[in-house]
C-alpha cells in the first residue's frame, strides 16, 4: 500500500508526501519550509529523508530549513553543489546505485533537463509496491517492470502551447525551452505505452501548466489510453 498526498504540483512549488504506512517520505521541497509545515500539520518528525530531483527553486525551495529540521536530503552531488547543500544532513546520491530509508529501497537514474544533475527515482517498498517519480525532463531513456503507482509530469500539450504561440500568448523562445525540459501529455501517453503497466494502481499526473495544460482533458485521455486509475495533482 502506497499512500499519495499532494502538497502543492505547479511551477509556483512542488512537494508530495509518500508513505507504505511504515516510512514517510518527502519527494521534492518546492515550498517555504513554513508551508511544508502546515501542509503536513506540523508533524515533520514523521518524515524520514526528502528527495529532491533538481536545483529549481520549485523542487528545492525549502531544502536547507528541511535538513535544518533534522531531516535528511538526499539528491544528486551536482544539485547539492548548486544549492550550496552542505552538512552531515546531506546524503549525496547516484544515478544507478541504490539505497534504503527505512523500508524503502530506491534506485535514482538520470532524466534530461536544465539543470546540474537531475535526478529521477524508483521507489519499492517491502510489501511489493513499486512508484516511479519522472518529472521535469523530457525524455525518458528506461523501461520500468512491475509498477504499482506512477508519478509522472504532464506539463502541456503540444497543441495548447502552438495554439498559444499563434495567438501571441506564448513567446516562441518560451516554447523551444518548454519542449527541451519538460514532459507534456504525448510523452506520458508513449511513456506508459512502453512500460508494463498491468499492475499500476494509480497514475498521478504532475506539474500541469497553467496556461498550456487541460487538467480535465488530460485526466480524461490519460484514463481513456491506460483504464486506470488517474489523479491529477492539485495545484
Amino acid at each position: 500500500m502506497i499512500d499519495i498526498k499532494c502538497l502543492g504540483s505547479s511551477s509556483a512549488g512542488n512537494a508530495y508526501r509518500i508513505t507504505d504506512g511504515r516510512t514517510a517520505l518527502l519527494l521534492e521541497a518546492g515550498f517555504p519550509y513554513k508551508s511544508l509545515q502546515r501542509e503536513l500539520k506540523f508533524r515533520m518528525s514523521d518524515i524520514a529523508g526528502c528527495l529532491i530531483s533538481h536545483e529549481h527553486g520549485d523542487h528545492s525551495k525549502a531544502a536547507k530549513d528541511v535538513m535544518k529540521a533534522g531531516i535528511p536530503i538526499y539528491t544528486s552531488q551536482g544539485t547539492a553543489n548548486a544549492l550550496g547543500l552542505a552538512g552531515h544532513r546531506l546524503k549525496p546520491i547516484k544515478a544507478h546505485q541504490q539505497f534504503e530509508i527505512g523500508t524503502w529501497s530506491i534506485r535514482p537514474f538520470e532524466i534530461e533537463h536544465d539543470a546540474a544533475e537531475p535526478l529521477g527515482f524508483i521507489l519499492a517498498n517491502t510489501a511489493g509496491d513499486k512508484l516511479v517519480f519522472l518529472t521535469d525532463t523530457y525524455y525518458c531513456r528506461y523501461r520500468f517492470a512491475g509498477l504499482t503507482h506512477i508519478m509522472v509530469e504532464a506539463n502541456y500539450s503540444l497543441d495548447i502551447v502552438n495554439q498559444r504561440v499563434a495567438d501571441g500568448q506564448l513567446h516562441p523562445a518560451q516554447k523551444k525551452r518548454l519542449l527541451r525540459s519538460h514532459f507534456g501529455l504525448e510523452h506520458v501517453k508513449d511513456f506508459l505505452k512502453a512500460n508494463d503497466i498491468s499492475r499500476v494502481e494509480e497514475i498521478w499526473l504532475l506539474h500541469l501548466s497553467d496556461g498550456n495544460s487541460d487538467a480535465a482533458r488530460f485526466k480524461r485521455e490519460i484514463q481513456e489510453t491506460t483504464g486506470k486509475m488517474v489523479m491529477v495533482a492539485n495545484r
